[in-house]
């Protein structure tokens, strides 16, 4: 069997969730927690908040508008819109999963996904301005 030149074998479309190449998108590694009930994907663009205050918190990352831990009775977890999901990443329930998140860059609000039931706050854009993630409204093409 011969190969073509001319085939094309893999194309990625545009997505339209980078709206713009300033700030560039910078991407790291994250530790997403573990699932309590059931397996999720996380899809590319999922915004991620960080436990990072409280004394409940593990430095791990969740989706946007997940409930945080409590404990006592009262949430003491404080959660922080920090970046966007890179690629679709699967969540278990056994452990937490390492993935790929955008820290800094310019993104199209609209493209972007929060917890069901969710909305994303002026707190929660002012978080992700405040780390190096602009928004812009965009249409989809």
């Amino acid at each position: 069997m011969s190969k073509r030149l001319d085939e094309n074998l893999g194309y990625v479309g545009p997505d339209n969730l980078i709206a713009d190449m300033y700030p560039p998108a910078d991407p790291f590694t994250v530790k997403i927690r573990k699932e309590a009930t059931a397996a999720t994907v996380y899809k590319r663009g999922t915004v991620l908040a960080l436990s990072a205050s409280g004394t409940a918190a593990d430095g791990k990352m969740v989706i946007l508008g997940t409930e945080p831990h409590k404990t006592s009775g009262a949430a003491d977890e404080v959660l922080t819109a920090n970046c966007v999901l890179a690629e679709d990443t699967e969540v278990g329930t056994d452990a937490d999963a390492v993935a790929i998140a955008y820290r800094t860059g310019h993104f199209n609000e609209n493209m972007l996904t929060v917890a069901a039931s969710y909305t994303l706050s002026a707190a929660d854009k002012e978080a992700l301005r405040t780390a190096g993630i602009l928004l812009s409204d965009a249409v989809t093409i």
